[in-house]
């Protein structure tokens, strides 16, 4: 099945651009329609003790940021949407932005970045609560497209099944795609990967399998390290799936990965 609403995260700064761009190109390629939807910290208008939304500065930021929203998105014609979630605290972001996001086929959303005016831990709110696969783009660098050299992280989870095929309709025809599976040493190989690879041979996509075998503290490394060394332009993995990195907490795994990616993750939850 093909993407065909998509939601994108916008806010004022011009790191937005560099996701609008790339949610515009899986929105080309998938014939689907495009949603900006405007989410910013902001604090009230106080006029002595009485305070009223929004203020003077959250209104001029959702105007630039639709209009730089509108000109990214000219070549989608009548296929894109605008929303303001017009909430400017922290929770009530996290709260009404996963609920939107129920609602989309795939969500796209920044790295989150101490110098953006964005909830810190959007991304694991949309991740964890959503329901819905969720594109996160790096903070640095420029992604113009996905999907010409996937790196899917397999581990037989419920998660990472779910990313495997989520991230399916972002692949390119003639994809060159990596299977790596990252065990602890007390965990035994997959014994079903080859099957893995033969589905996916059957939906069109020819994979190769690695499997890696680590200390628990280095899985998330050693994906990224694999990242690097096929130069993949996605990665696919299950987000906050019982038992990764179990020894630092449930989720430290989709934490880690959120805080260092260096291509755009498709997380699965």
């Amino acid at each position: 099945m093909s993407f065909a609403n998509i939601l994108v995260h916008v806010d004022s700064k011009p790191r937005a651009a560099a996701r609008v761009a790339l949610a515009v190109q899986i929105a080309l390629r998938a014939g689907a329609r495009l949603t900006g939807v405007f989410a910013e910290k902001a604090d009230p208008h106080y006029v002595g003790a009485v305070a009223s939304w929004p203020n003077a500065q959250y209104t001029e930021a959702v105007d630039s940021a639709r209009a730089a929203f509108e000109a990214a998105t000219t070549a989608l014609g009548e296929q894109v949407g605008f929303f303001d979630l017009n909430r400017g605290g922290d929770a009530e972001i996290n709260r009404r932005f996963v609920e939107l996001a129920r609602t989309y086929d795939l969500v796209v959303l920044g790295q989150t970045h101490e110098a953006e005016p964005v909830p810190a831990k959007l991304p694991e709110h949309t991740i964890n609560g959503g329901g819905r696969p969720v594109l996160v783009v790096p903070y640095v660098g420029n992604y113009p497209d996905v999907g010409a050299r996937p790196l899917f992280a397999w581990n037989n989870s419920r998660g990472a099944a779910r990313a495997t095929f989520d991230v399916l309709p972002l692949l390119a025809e003639d994809c060159d795609a990596l299977v790596v599976e990252v065990a602890r040493k007390s965990e035994q190989r997959d014994e079903f990967a080859e099957r893995l690879v033969a589905n996916l041979a059957v939906h069109g996509v020819r994979a190769r399998y690695q499997h890696f075998v680590v200390d628990e503290i280095a899985v998330m490394d050693t994906l990224l390290s694999a990242v690097s060394d096929h130069a993949a332009d996605i990665l696919a993995i299950g987000g906050f799936d019982h038992g990764t990195q179990s020894l630092l907490g449930h989720g430290a795994g989709t934490r880690h990965i959120l805080a260092h990616m260096t291509a755009p993750v498709l997380f699965s939850h």
